[in-house]
């Protein structure tokens, strides 16, 4: 029987087709995750890479609610353009706690991975309210609602603890003071900022909007901005990825 006789048993049999096809997958499967099942981690550990804070994960939650992910891409590829106009390529432990990442497929407005203490917490604010203030020529819309809408404390803790169900490390401690966090974050010189900076040691606790009162939408889409990037010290990386 020839080549092209045994093929016509799979053309003039849509079962035998379909569980070809199954076969073919099935067997592509298992080559690619079998594999993966021997190694004990597929996410190189890097210094510095922390849970965010609460603040941070409100200010995330808006940014995926406000659609940002559709315009900017978190994710500096690892080809010299990108390098050279972002800064380090992206290391997958920098999204390890992301839950969806937000690598993007598609940029419109620049790529966000490295924007974190690249401008002031003004130039975020002024940028977030009218876009065009900054640059003239954007398509992106106006966010000065941002300002006006008190942060929604009560969800908070339950979705730190909903982190730790998919591996986030969250302590029982910083979900039972989440809204305290929260609050202190934005206002360093609260009763409970000295107790923030226990459990978050290496966050920045400010008034990002430069307003009073209680936090705003616009603070914490600010303190998540501002730390994107900044938590790896590509010095101490590099130095560490050279001695291997």
């Amino acid at each position: 029987m020839s080549f092209w006789s045994r093929h016509q048993i799979f053309e003039k049999n849509s079962i035998v087709l379909i569980g070809g096809i199954l076969a073919v997958i099935a067997i592509g499967g298992l080559v690619e995750i079998t594999p993966l099942f021997y190694l004990k981690s597929t996410i190189e550990a890097v210094d510095g890479v922390r849970p965010y804070t609460p603040l941070e994960l409100t200010g995330r939650n808006v940014y995926v609610r406000e659609g940002c992910y559709l315009c900017h891409s978190q994710m500096v590829r690892p080809l010299r353009d990108e390098v050279e106009r972002y800064g380090h390529y992206s290391l997958a432990a920098e999204s390890m706690y992301d839950h969806p990442f937000q690598w993007g497929s598609k940029r419109t407005g620049p790529d966000l991975a490295r924007v974190g203490a690249k401008y002031s917490d003004e130039w975020h604010v002024t940028h977030l309210v009218n876009p065009r203030a900054i640059v003239p020529q954007s398509v992106m819309p106006g966010y000065a609602f941002l300002a006006e809408t008190e942060v929604d404390v009560a969800g908070i803790a339950d979705h730190l603890r909903a982190s730790r169900t998919v591996g986030v490390p969250y302590s029982d401690d910083q979900i039972a003071n989440a809204v305290a966090d929260l609050k202190a974050q934005a206002d360093p010189d609260s009763a409970g900022a000295d107790a923030f900076a226990k459990r978050y040691p290496k966050a920045v606790a400010r008034n990002f909007d430069g307003r009073p009162g209680t936090p705003t939408e616009m603070d914490a889409l600010v303190a998540y901005l501002q730390m994107l990037g900044t938590l790896v010290d590509f010095k101490l990386y590099n130095e560490k990825a050279n001695l291997r």
